[in-house]
C-alpha cells in the first residue's frame, strides 16, 4: 500500500496533500472532516471489528455491573456505588466516541458539525475528570476500609457517598468548561479536516490560524490537575494502605487484603496510562507517525470502559458470584 507522507501544520500532523491544499478559508467552518485512520483507508472495515467488539464488551459489561450491584442488597456498600458511578462515566465516556467512529469506518461519515465537534470534545474531557475524580474517591474508600475499618460505616455513610458522586461530576464539568469556549473563538483559516477519529482537542485547536498557546496551557493545566493531583492523592493513600497491610501478621493475612485493592490498582493502570501517554505524543512526539497519535487517543478512550467491569468482575468475590447466579445453568432435562 502507498504511504501517504504527513507534513507538520500548527505543531500538528497533516497529511501534505490536504495541508498544502487548504487555501480557502474556514473563519468558522460549519462542519469538520474526520479522516479515521490516515493512511489506513482501505483497512477500515476491519479495523473496525475490534472497535465495533470493544464498544459491545463496554455495554454489556457496564450495565451488567449496574443490574448486579442494584439486585444484589449485600452489594449496596460505598465501593460498589462508586463502582456504579463508574460504570455510568463509562458508558456516556465510551458512547461519546464509539458511534461517531463507527460510522467512519462502515459508511464513510466523516462530518461533524461544528457545535457537535465540539460538544463531543466537551463530553471526552469532562467525562475523562469524573472518571479521575471517582478513582480517588475509590482510594479513599479503600484507605479507610483498610486503616480505619471500625470508623469506615461511620465515615462513608450512606448519605455521604452520593454526595461525592456530584461533587466529582461538578469538578469534571468546570475543568472541561473551557475547551470548547475557546476552541470556539479561534479563527480557522486553513483546513476544516481533523486526521483523528473523534474530535481530539489538539487535533482540534490545531487547525487554527491564530496563537493557540491559551488552549495548549489549559489543556496541560487539566492534564496536571486529572493526572498529576489525582494520582498523588491515590498514591498517598495506597501509601498508608502498604504500611498498614504490611503490619499484619500474617502472610494470608496481607495477601488478603491486599486483594481487596488489586481490582482497583488494575483500573488505575488501565486509565492513567494510556492517558499520560496520549496526552503527551499529541504535545511533544511531533516526529512519531500519525496512526500512533491516533491509536493512543482511542486507546484512552476505549480500553477503561471496557476493561474495568471486566476486572471487577473476574477480580470481585461478590461480583462473580453473583454474575454466575444470573447466568442461566444447563441440567439433565427431565421427560414425563
Amino acid at each position: 500500500m502507498r504511504e501517504t507522507p504527513f507534513c507538520l501544520r500548527v505543531g500538528h500532523l497533516l497529511p501534505c496533500s490536504m495541508a498544502d491544499s487548504s487555501s480557502a478559508n474556514f473563519t468558522n467552518p460549519s462542519t469538520f472532516i474526520l479522516l479515521g485512520m490516515p493512511g489506513l483507508e482501505a483497512a477500515h472495515v476491519w479495523i473496525s471489528i475490534p472497535f465495533c467488539t470493544m464498544y459491545t464488551i463496554t455495554i454489556l459489561g457496564n450495565i451488567t455491573i449496574l443490574i448486579i450491584v442494584k439486585t444484589e442488597p449485600s452489594l449496596h456498600e460505598p465501593m460498589y456505588y462508586f463502582l456504579c458511578m463508574l460504570a455510568i462515566t463509562d458508558l456516556v465516556l465510551s458512547t461519546s466516541t464509539l458511534p461517531k467512529m463507527l460510522s467512519i469506518f462502515w459508511f464513510n461519515s466523516r462530518e461533524i458539525d461544528f457545535s457537535a465537534c465540539l460538544t463531543q470534545l466537551y463530553f471526552v474531557h469532562c467525562f475523562s475528570a469524573i472518571e479521575s475524580g471517582l478513582f480517588v474517591a475509590m482510594a479513599l474508600d479503600r484507605y479507610v476500609a483498610i486503616c480505619h475499618p471500625l470508623r469506615h460505616s461511620t465515615i462513608l455513610t450512606n448519605a455521604v457517598v452520593p454526595k461525592i458522586g456530584p461533587v466529582a461530576v461538578l469538578r469534571g464539568a468546570i475543568l472541561a468548561l473551557p475547551y470548547p469556549f475557546l476552541a470556539r473563538q479561534w479563527p480557522y483559516c486553513r483546513t476544516n479536516i481533523i486526521p483523528y477519529t473523534h474530535c481530539e482537542h489538539m487535533a482540534v485547536v490545531s487547525l487554527a490560524c491564530a496563537d493557540i498557546r491559551v488552549s495548549s496551557y489549559y489543556g496541560l493545566f487539566t492534564l496536571i490537575c486529572r493526572i498529576g493531583l489525582d494520582v498523588f492523592f491515590i498514591a498517598l493513600s495506597y501509601t498508608q494502605i502498604l504500611r498498614a497491610i504490611f503490619r499484619l501478621p500474617t502472610k494470608d493475612a496481607r495477601l488478603k487484603t491486599f486483594g481487596t485493592c488489586s481490582s482497583h490498582l488494575c483500573v488505575i493502570l488501565a486509565f492513567y496510562i494510556p492517558t499520560l501517554f496520549s496526552s503527551l505524543m499529541v504535545r511533544f512526539a511531533h516526529n512519531l507517525p500519525l496512526n500512533f497519535h491516533v491509536f493512543f487517543a482511542n486507546m484512552y478512550l476505549l480500553l477503561p470502559p471496557m476493561l474495568n467491569p471486566v476486572i471487577y468482575g473476574v477480580r470481585t468475590q461478590q461480583i462473580r458470584a453473583r454474575l454466575l447466579q444470573l447466568l442461566p445453568r444447563k441440567g439433565p432435562k427431565v421427560f414425563s
